[in-house]
């Protein structure tokens, strides 16, 4: 048995609106163990709903809607979801009552409008709203199928699956396993190279692995079906540490972990300090390292060197370093580095100077070119050039920048320190 979310509402085929609740209710039946294939959006429209339904019905047993639970003629989920089991609907004499206490608490009249919502299909149970005016059904109008209908707003339907929908699925006999899932997170390797090392691991039956990547970073996904978390945990972690050995310091933390939070608890657990030197990324490394809470431990501050004067003047960047080699090089890396870290005296110094684009760029430095200066405490200082391409945005360079600067850095304090800070161990 499987389950399928169809989500309607115009508004979102047309990207007004972010598909959270798919997001929410596919979480939800991860926890209850629930398989689910397929989910669906479709706008306002009777008929196109009605083949959503004739292809949902083919393959699941458990049909979860949201969206279309409205007062206005739009809103046409019950209505279609009836005509398409040729059954009538019936105004709820319990759902008016409701909907008309509701409007009274508000100070206000509920208007005629508002008795939409209170007509359900023949034989549906209530799905009660606590907090809005659209309740849900839950109907089974032929054996083997179950129906569940949410309005459209999250915050409703959460509280209306988990004050209802989750324990009429636990009466049916759900929920007696769960589907729990761990995400390793990678940076310095592509998703192909990642999935060629890991290949072996990829058509295990159970606990799964399935790699997916997105602006730079790579994830694997390994999940498990089990009685319950622990048991899921307890599958899952003798997988998690032989793919980790295998991806070595390519592996960087997992779950909610950020490069900014593990280099930060690196710093951290050495007692050392950071401070950051800032062209083409315009602040946006040391953003990432403040949003870390407690990051005053050991980040201690950023120069935005934008134009050259700032360069020469805060930094101590060679001018003739600069006719020669242009702010965008090896060179002026390692001297903005340096320069930040004896400026603001820390253990380390690290810098940023690129072409971000989409203007700027020449033949020989083409937009994408990127360097990233280190300075460590030793007077060691070193730098590196990345290409991250033509045809990225912007944003996107400058946040593949930043984050790679912070990878360059976690690698280095992993090796200084004979391994590396784990706080996301299984």
């Amino acid at each position: 048995m499987s389950a399928e979310i169809i989500c309607v509402g115009t508004e979102l085929l047309l990207g007004d609106i972010l598909n959270s609740n798919a997001q929410f209710l596919a979480q939800q039946l991860a926890q209850l163990g629930i398989p689910h294939y397929y989910q669906t959006v479709v706008g306002d429209n009777p008929d196109r709903l009605k083949q959503v339904i004739e292809i949902a019905t083919s393959r699941a047993e458990i049909l979860i809607f949201t969206g279309g639970l409205g007062p206005t003629p739009d809103d046409l989920t019950c209505e279609t979801i009836a005509d398409f089991f040729g059954v009538p609907l019936v105004e709820s004499a319990e759902i008016i009552e409701d909907i008309t206490e509701k409007f009274t608490q508000r100070g206000r009249v509920m208007s005629p409008s508002n008795r939409k919502q209170a007509l359900i299909p023949q034989g549906a149970e209530i799905l009660p709203n606590p907090t809005g005016t659209a309740p849900g059904i839950i109907w089974q109008p032929r054996p083997g199928l179950t129906i569940f209908t949410f309005p459209g707003v999250p915050s409703e339907m959460h509280r209306m699956w988990s004050d209802t929908a989750v324990p009429c699925l636990k009466s049916q006999g759900w929920g007696q396993e769960i589907i729990y899932s761990r995400s390793l997170k990678f940076w310095g390797i592509g998703e192909s190279a990642l999935a060629e090392k890991v290949s072996a691991y990829l058509n295990l039956p159970n606990p799964t692995v399935a790699p997916y990547a997105g602006n730079g970073e790579v994830r694997l996904r390994i999940s498990a079906k089990a009685s319950d978390a622990k048991a899921a945990k307890d599958l899952i972690a003798p997988i998690e540490k032989q793919l980790r050995e295998i991806a070595g310091l390519d592996y960087y933390g997992a779950d909610d972990d950020t490069l900014a939070a593990v280099v930060g608890e690196l710093l951290r657990s050495s007692e050392e300090t950071l401070s950051v030197a800032e062209s083409c990324t315009g602040g946006g490394l040391g953003q990432m390292l403040t949003e870390i809470p407690g990051s005053s431990d050991y980040f201690w501050g950023g120069v935005i060197s934008y134009d050259n004067s700032v360069k020469i003047g805060l930094l101590g960047v060679n001018p003739e370093d600069l006719d020669k080699f242009g702010a965008v090089s090896a060179t002026v890396a390692e001297q903005m580095a340096v320069g930040v870290r004896n400026r603001l005296q820390t253990t380390w110094g690290l810098s940023i100077t690129g072409i971000a684009g989409p203007t700027g760029g020449t033949n020989t430095k083409p937009v994408g070119l990127v360097y990233i200066g280190l300075a460590g405490s030793r007077d060691e200082v070193t730098s590196y050039e990345y290409r991250f391409g033509t045809m990225r945005t912007r944003s996107s360079i400058r946040h593949l920048s930043s984050c790679t600067a912070l990878d360059n850095l976690r690698r280095i304090l992993c090796k200084q320190n004979d391994g590396c800070f784990d706080n996301s161990a299984p």
